[in-house]
């Protein structure tokens, strides 16, 4: 009967070590999402979202895969450089800023590829529109202590999404008939992890 208990209590030992969760914060002065698009069909026009949270909960600390990913990015701190394209980003003919004031990225899957390379399946939400895209990501120099005690990782996610998808419907011409903005939007999305 002892003996029993001490495998019952093994047993739910490792069953509560196995759903542990490892909890990690994106550094907001270390974490923005980056775009670019193309411009007259010459040129390419990037910007980035300065404020992005987000958080990650990973199986391990030693690991990222399997990990449960949550990233919210506010729309107003969208910043090309200048102002007057920044208003009309936020304005209804791209973003609608007022009314959808966040954007947000929800994993479905996080799968190691191999090495440092992973495999993000997540819902993108801009707007009123939820969409499945697929990134890929790169762990960068893998898991550290900072010169202050804490641990960190960090992360490259890239993809690409067709912004009319979305409902970021400006669709001006040029006389030519190539379209004064792209429809493909390149994302590139930078964080720093810090666990805790």
């Amino acid at each position: 009967m002892k003996k029993g208990f001490q495998l019952l209590a093994a047993a739910l030992m490792m069953a509560g070590t196995t759903f542990a969760q490892v909890k990690w914060s994106a550094d907001p002065a270390h974490t923005n999402a980056r775009f670019s698009v193309e411009h007259l069909g010459i040129s390419f026009v990037d910007g980035e979202f300065t404020k992005v949270n987000g958080a990650v909960d990973a199986k391990t600390d030693k690991d990222f895969n399997g990990a449960a990913i949550n990233f919210s990015i506010d729309v107003n701190s969208i910043d090309t450089r200048i102002e007057a394209r920044d208003g009309h980003l936020k304005s209804p003919d791209f973003f609608d800023a007022a009314k959808y004031g966040t954007m947000s990225l929800k994993s479905v899957s996080f799968t190691k590829v191999k090495g440092n390379q992973y495999k993000l399946v997540a819902d993108l939400t801009i707007k009123d529109v939820t969409k499945r895209v697929t990134f890929d990501v790169l762990q960068n120099g893998g898991i550290i202590t900072d010169p202050w005690g804490k641990t960190r990782a960090g992360f490259t996610a890239k993809a690409k999404i067709n912004r009319q998808d979305f409902h970021l419907s400006y669709n001006d011409k040029l006389p030519s008939g190539i379209s004064a903005v792209g429809n493909t939007v390149e994302i590139v999305i930078n964080t720093e992890l810090v666990k805790g």
